[in-house]
């Protein structure tokens, strides 16, 4: 490294407390640190560090035990799954494309935002807050998750999953989802005569005699 002022090469001098390298010019006393990397668009995390957040929250670890394992900071952690939920719809939007499977599980994952929807104020739930779901439609030979969508359990979310789905199918396809209403309607506005449809409904009870 150079000095900007006087056009001279610099001499190491020690670390910067984040790591990186510091250098002082020999005549003017001036101290330089290297210039920061990104390794993950503005953030400036190690890879590997990264790379062990995902993978824990992926494991099913939580944001403070990501924490306490990784060492980050838990609004880096958001940070760093937020980054790579939009890098992987990123990668699904152009590669998912005109895929060639026979059949298709569909069906819906609850979770909330904030808090569920009975604990949840008018004015939050306004902002967001609340029951969501998350719908996936999975290739039940390849696991492969063809589409998804986050939204409510309502026939508008129904159909712009359904509607997403046709369009990244390829041929014509077994769709099976559960007794959902929403989805009689959806499958048939969306793939029309080019799907076989069942709803698979399992009845808990005790066992009868017969």
């Amino acid at each position: 490294m150079s000095c900007s002022d006087c056009k001279i090469e610099c001499q190491r001098f020690g670390k910067h407390r984040n790591g990186l390298r510091r250098f002082r010019c020999p005549k003017c006393k001036r101290t330089f640190t290297e210039p920061h990397t990104r390794t993950l668009d503005s953030m400036y995390i190690p890879w590997d560090k990264a790379l062990l957040a995902v993978q824990l929250l992926l494991e099913g670890n939580s944001i403070r035990s990501t924490e306490r394992i990784s060492g980050l900071d838990k609004n880096t952690i958001m940070r760093v799954l937020v980054l790579a939920g939009a890098k992987c719809e990123k990668v699904s939007e152009e590669i998912i494309r005109n895929v060639p499977v026979k059949d298709v599980e569909a069906d819906e994952i609850w979770s909330f935002i904030g808090a569920k929807a009975k604990n949840t104020s008018p004015e939050k739930k306004a902002s967001g807050w609340g029951d969501t779901w998350t719908w996936t439609a999975i290739d039940a030979d390849t696991k492969l998750c063809v589409s998804y969508l986050v939204g409510g359990r309502d026939a508008a979310s129904g159909e712009d999953f359904m509607q997403d789905c046709a369009a990244r199918i390829r041929g014509r396809v077994q769709i099976t989802t559960d007794g959902h209403r929403v989805y009689l309607d959806a499958v048939e506005d969306a793939f029309g005569a080019e799907v076989d449809y069942a709803q698979l409904q399992k009845i808990y009870g005790a066992p009868s005699e017969e």
